[in-house]
Parts: C-alpha cells; structure tokens; sequence
C-alpha cells in the first residue's frame, strides 16, 4: 500500500466511494449520488484551497480509499480549524487503511500550520469514532438529531484533535 495524493485522474474511484457511502451508509448526510461534474468543482476547491486529497493505493495502482480537508467555518478566526474526512472502499475496511490516511492527514495539517481537525461522524458510526480516537481525537460535540435519512432521524457527533501549530498564530 502507498499513500500519494490524488489528482483528477482518480476522480472516478473517488466518485464511486462517496457515491457507495451515499447510497448504502449514514458516513454522509447526503440523498443523491453525486456526478463527474460535482466531483471536478470539489477537486478544483480543493486546489484552490491548497488542501489535500490523500490516496492509498493498491499494488495495481487501484485507488482503495482517501482522505481530505478543507474549510471548517468561513469567518477569518477560524482560519486555524479545519474539517477532514476519510472514506474507505466497502470491500477494503478493516485493514487499517483509515488509520494510515488519518495519520498521514494530521501531518498534511501539521505541516501547514492548522491548529484544530474536527470530524463529524454519525453517531452508529463506531468503526470511525474508534478510528478517531486511535488518533488521539477527542469527542467535543453531540447534535441530536441532525440529519433524517433512511427513515429515522440521526445524531451527529463532532471529534476534535489538537494541534501543537502554528507556533506563532496572527489575527490577519
């Protein structure tokens, strides 16, 4: 396994990952498949935001899953925070590839001076929240009732890991 960043090119596996979790999971609060369209413009703010989009390759070079972050709230004070999520193939979890990602993203964030990673996590989701909390992330929030899928309402738990950066923060 090898941890690389994404480009465009792995938009496809991306897709159908985020997609599988739409459709079959509660790891997004979201209905509808997203399109190639939507996964271009999500790739180009990345870029723009100089975020990463981390992926863990197999042997073969098929994208097993990834990782990214990118703007917790919009206000300038909150420049420091950052919100991450990780997504691992269906078929591909279990392996400790989650951790590899998540590991390997709290460094990207490290090394670009972010000082707070929060997670929202559906509460049923104990695969993640134990992830996170292999990483050191503590639980810092509940919102019951947050979202409606599925036909049952669900509660949306935040996990946050503190970061020793940046050494010097600026209210500019």
């Amino acid at each position: 396994m090898k941890i690389a960043n994404c480009t465009l090119a792995q938009a496809p596996e991306i897709l159908a990952i985020l997609n599988d979790a739409i459709i079959n999971t509660t790891a997004l609060y979201d209905y509808k498949p997203r399109t190639m369209v939507k996964m271009e413009a999500w790739f180009e703010a990345k870029r723009e935001g100089h975020y990463p989009v981390l992926g863990i390759f197999e042997e073969d070079g098929s994208l097993a899953g990834f990782a990214s972050y990118g703007t917790f709230r919009t206000w300038p004070a909150y420049k420091y925070s950052i919100e991450h999520s990780v997504y691992i193939q269906k078929d591909k979890r279990g392996r400790g590839l989650g951790k590899m990602l998540l590991l390997e993203l709290i460094e990207a964030a490290k090394k670009q001076n972010y000082h707070m990673m929060i997670g929202g996590i559906d509460s049923t989701n104990l695969a993640s929240i134990r992830l996170h909390q292999s990483a050191g992330f503590k639980h810092c929030a509940s919102i019951k009732q947050a979202g409606y899928k599925f036909g049952r309402w669900l509660d949306l738990e935040f996990y946050q890991l503190i970061l020793p950066t940046p050494q010097f923060p600026t209210e500019e």
